[in-house]
């Protein structure tokens, strides 16, 4: 129960970490996007929660195809491309184990997807930052 109570808080932490940079119709747009994003993981979760392969690789496969909208790229650095390369790599995990009904591979698959969710949140808000903290001239 602890683990998914992490888990949860994680997948909202993520939900709410979105850039602060854009402009009012791009925010727009990438606040409709991460909520799509919370939840297909909310879902993987619940699949995972009820033992039910189906729901997990459905879903997961639409945090991929997220992934690729134009939204979703909201810096453009190789740390950022890397963040989403890793995204994509854990959610074809939880389809993959979701297809061989491995529920631990899955389970780990969806941790590490929210994990790196995290990082990246995390590294899209100290690029904000560091933008806020340049001279103006």
């Amino acid at each position: 129960m602890k683990v998914r109570t992490l888990l949860v808080l994680a997948a909202l932490a993520v939900a709410f970490a979105l850039p602060g940079s854009l402009t009012s119709a791009g925010a727009d747009k990438v606040n409709d996007l991460m909520k799509r994003k919370l939840q297909h993981a909310q879902k993987v979760l619940e699949g995972l929660a009820q033992n039910d392969f189906t729901t997990m690789s459905k879903n997961a496969e639409e945090l991929i195809q997220i992934s690729k909208d134009a939204e979703w790229k909201v810096v453009k650095t190789p740390r950022y491309e890397l963040y989403s390369d890793q995204f994509r790599t854990h959610a074809e995990n939880i389809i993959k184990n979701a297809k061989d009904k491995n529920l631990d591979g899955t389970a780990l698959g969806y941790v590490e997807m929210t994990l790196t969710c995290v990082r990246c949140h995390k590294y899209v808000r100290e690029m904000r930052m560091s933008r806020l903290d340049l001279p103006t001239n």
